[in-house]
Formats: C-alpha cells, structure tokens, sequence
C-alpha cells in the first residue's frame, strides 16, 4: 500500500509542467509546492499559527541531523512525535541529515557503513546509517522520510562522482528495505523518498535515476543541487533524469532556488522544492517583491512611506511601511524579522499559487515567458 498518493490533475503540453494533488497523511497538498524550512522544528521568526493559518502553509521541511543531535529522536518520540513536539497539524518532511553531515568537511568519515560525524554543538562523535536515519526520522513522524545520502561538494571529478553516487544507490537500497521491515510494527503511515545523485554529470545522474526505479518509491528527491555549481548545470541536472522518474509519483528538486528560479524547475517536471532563502534572506535584509528584490538598509527608503510591495496583501505590506522595515533592521529589532520572514514566505507560495493556476488555465508558457522577460530585465 503507497504510504502517500499524488495525482496529477493537470499538465502543461509545452513543457514538462504540471499540477498536482499530494495527498498525506496530515491533509492533501496542491502542488507544485514550496516548502519552508523550519529547521529545528521552527521557521525562524514565525509562529505556527502564522504559517498555517495565516500563509496557508501545508508542509514544512524540518532537518534530521538539528533534532537528532538537539533535542534528540527519542525525546521527540516521547513527546508524541514532532507534530506534537511543535504543535504543527499539517504534513511534515525531514531530510536524511546527509547534507548537514557531508557540509561538516573535517569532522565526518565516510564508511560502507554509513558516516562517522563529530556534533557542530560539542564535538561528540556520532554515526549515521541509512538504516539509523530511517529509524530518526519515524521517531519523528514524518510525513515523508529521505533515504540517506551522499552530497559531494562541487566541482568534483567524474570518478569521484560515480563512487559517491554508487555508494548513495547502495544506502537507498539498505534504507528502502529497513523503511519497509519498520512499517509492518508502525500504525501511522510514512513514504520514503530515495535522491537521486551523480553531481553535474549527466550520465551518473541519469544511472542514478534508472537505478533508483527499482525501488518502487512513493516520490523521489533530485539532491546535490545548489551546491555551488552555475545555475544552468542545477537545471540541466534536473533535466537529465526528469524523464526517467516516473510520471506517476512526486519529484523533490532539493534545496532550490530563487524566485525566478521556481518556474524554471516546474517547467522541467518538478513538483516539490525548498530553501532557506525567502527566511534567511529576510532575516539579513533582503526581501523579494513582485518588482524585483528592495535591500532594506539601502538608505532611499529611510523616509519611504509606501508599501514594501504594493502587490502583496500580506500583513507586512498592507500594514507597515519601508520607511519602518529599515528602522527595525538597522536597529536589530527581532519584529524586522518576523514581519520580513512572513512577507519572503508569503512571495514565495504566492509564486507557487500562480505557477500552478497558470498550468491549470493551460497558459505556462506565456507565465514562463513573463517571468523570463521580467527577470531579464532586472539582469
């Protein structure tokens, strides 16, 4: 039985777009989706009420490797699972930790067996298995687990690549069948998604992608994007294994991207993205508007008594001005990042409402058209 069924409602004939339904355990999701990233089970600078209620939030991304190590799966576990933890009701999905674990450089150690890591926090030492990462993260109660994985930096040569990709296929495989041994002794239901790897060569990622159909998974992750490579080769990337994956379940572009960026990947058949730009842009004062982005610090908005974005509605734009934003970020206030985190995210699922209307009214082309016109502009 699928732990998660997606159906696709509509599609665009030009290009690899289209809209979906992304039904869960914890409510049914319209994609394409963004979603935020509350890293430690919290999107910094918001309260759960403002996501849900307030921007209409379905699914957040919480990270495996944070909890793990603070306050810890078991602790989670006993507290009723991380919907309960943090009071969230919609769905949940946790990333393998593989990212975090990978960025750590020094203080990790590659194995067959899985990764060796010391904790940023106190340096202690720790392992992660692909096995032990699926047992955190149903500790959790996600939604939707990630298998572990293994994301080189860039550049790297090919051969590394292929051994990095190769050792990935061989952890999805062990995490798939640990995944499927646990869910006969677990009553709530969970889908776990294998990533497809292969860093910016499109033959390991389309072996990669291949592979990885023998696994018959709920959805599947496109990983090892946004890591330093130029932006075409992230969207090559995705374009390269995009027709292997099946039509029929999700595919996850991790760790993407702007916002001109977003319709890019829709375009190439992807359904689901995150990243932590539209929070920690907002927190460091940059913040995305319909026309263009404003850098609140900038000294021509010290008397500006307009709107931050005349288009938005968001109660950010409809209540305070950029005159008043810059005075609460030069003066370090915590309710600049609040009111500017709650505006980024409320841009971001804006530009996935019109995304998916505009496949929806068969017009993606003429939407995509506008978006790259416009973004050529500011160029």
């Amino acid at each position: 039985m699928s732990q998660i069924t997606f159906e696709v409602v509509a599609e665009c004939p030009a290009t690899r777009a289209r809209a979906g339904l992304l039904h869960t355990p914890h409510g049914t999701i319209e994609t394409p989706v963004f979603m935020p990233v509350g890293t430690q089970a919290t999107v910094k600078g918001l309260t759960q009420r403002d996501l849900d209620q307030d921007l209409g939030v379905r699914i957040l991304l919480a990270n495996t490797y944070h909890l793990y190590l603070r306050p810890g799966a078991d602790l989670i576990k006993s507290m009723g699972g991380l919907h309960r933890f943090m009071a969230w009701p919609n769905a949940i999905l946790t990333d393998s930790g593989g990212f975090q674990v990978f960025s750590l450089s020094g203080l990790r150690k590659i194995k067959e067996d899985g990764v060796l890591f010391q904790s940023h926090l106190n340096g202690d030492a720790h392992t992660f298995t692909p096995e032990s990462t699926v047992d955190a993260q149903l500790a959790y109660g996600s939604d939707i687990l990630m298998a572990l994985d293994e994301c080189p930096e860039y550049p790297v040569t090919h051969e590394f690549a292929r051994e990095s990709m190769h050792r990935t296929l061989r952890w999805a495989q062990r995490a798939a069948a640990h995944h499927r041994s646990r869910l006969a002794s677990v009553e709530t239901r969970h889908a776990l998604f294998p990533i497809v790897q292969g860093s910016v060569f499109t033959d390991l990622r389309q072996e990669c992608a291949t592979a990885l159909l023998d696994l018959d998974a709920d959805g599947y992750a496109i990983g090892g994007l946004s890591v330093g490579e130029p932006r075409p080769l992230s969207l090559e990337m995705v374009e390269a294994c995009e027709g292997i994956l099946p039509r029929s379940r999700p595919r996850y572009a991790m760790g993407v991207g702007m916002p001109a960026e977003l319709p890019e990947y829709v375009a190439r058949g992807v359904d689901m993205m995150d990243c932590v730009l539209p929070s920690r842009n907002a927190r460091n004062g940059c913040l995305f508007t319909s026309e263009g982005r404003v850098i609140i610090k900038h000294a021509r908005y010290r008397d500006d008594s307009g709107p931050l974005d005349p288009n938005c509605s968001c109660y950010t734009c409809s209540t305070h001005s950029r005159a008043y934003l810059r005075h609460l970020f030069l003066s370090g206030e915590i309710l600049y990042a609040a009111l500017a985190t709650r505006h980024n995210i409320r841009r971001y699922l804006d530009i996935m409402r019109e995304i998916r209307h505009a496949i929806v009214s068969n017009r993606y082309p003429e939407y995509l058209r506008t978006v790259r016109s416009a973004a050529a502009d500011v160029g």
